[in-house]
């Protein structure tokens, strides 16, 4: 077949003498299967809610599981981070946070640590709607806020049970087990060994 019967032949459509029996023949046909293809994927393909949406193999919550407030309409919950405890009460308000007696901005001075704490918040898009109170010891400010932090999203999930699934995707709600390795003897750290002088 010469250059001009190929530019003259418009794009798709199968040379006059090409049998359909010929490998080539077939290609418009497979390029529609992929095409409805798509458009059944599309169909099936649940559609996101906001940003509380979750992957559809994640398991859903029972519709029988009530939520855990105390008669002030707090829900409690223990957070923990290296060596660092929280405890956390939350309510709905205009979010506050208190941590030990002080606003967290000057508890946490870091933009990063206030970014942490209310992480949990973005994720389930309810920044502002809840005021937390809580008391924290142990570790340093780091620790302490992962601490906050996880005590937070265990405080959302009993009051309103239906954020757990996206609280679990996040990561929010796994106890980060990494602690400080102890020091043992004959060492001078957990395992850094003492220097070596060879005379």
């Amino acid at each position: 077949m010469s250059d001009d019967d190929r530019e003259d032949r418009p794009e798709g459509e199968q040379p006059a003498d090409r049998q359909p029996g010929q490998p080539g023949a077939q290609r418009g046909a497979t390029f529609q299967g992929l095409a409805n293809l798509r458009q059944a994927m599309a169909q099936t393909r649940p559609t996101a809610t906001g940003p509380a949406a979750v992957p559809p193999t994640m398991a859903q919550i029972p519709e029988d599981v009530q939520p855990k407030r105390d008669v002030l309409g707090r829900s409690y919950a223990t957070g923990k981070r290296k060596n660092a405890v929280a405890r956390v009460w939350i309510k709905p308000g205009n979010g506050k946070i208190e941590v030990n007696g002080r606003d967290s901005p000057v508890y946490f001075a870091r933009p990063v640590l206030r970014m942490m704490i209310n992480q949990p918040f973005v994720v389930t898009d309810r920044l502002g709607q809840f005021d937390v109170w809580c008391t924290v010891n142990g570790g340093g400010l780091s620790g302490q806020a992962g601490a906050v932090r996880h005590g937070i999203s265990k405080a959302l999930t009993f009051y309103e049970p239906g954020l757990r699934p996206v609280l679990k995707h996040g990561g929010f709600l796994t106890r980060d087990s990494r602690v400080v390795e102890r020091k043992k003897y004959g060492k001078a750290k957990a395992r850094r060994s003492f220097q070596f002088s060879k005379r």
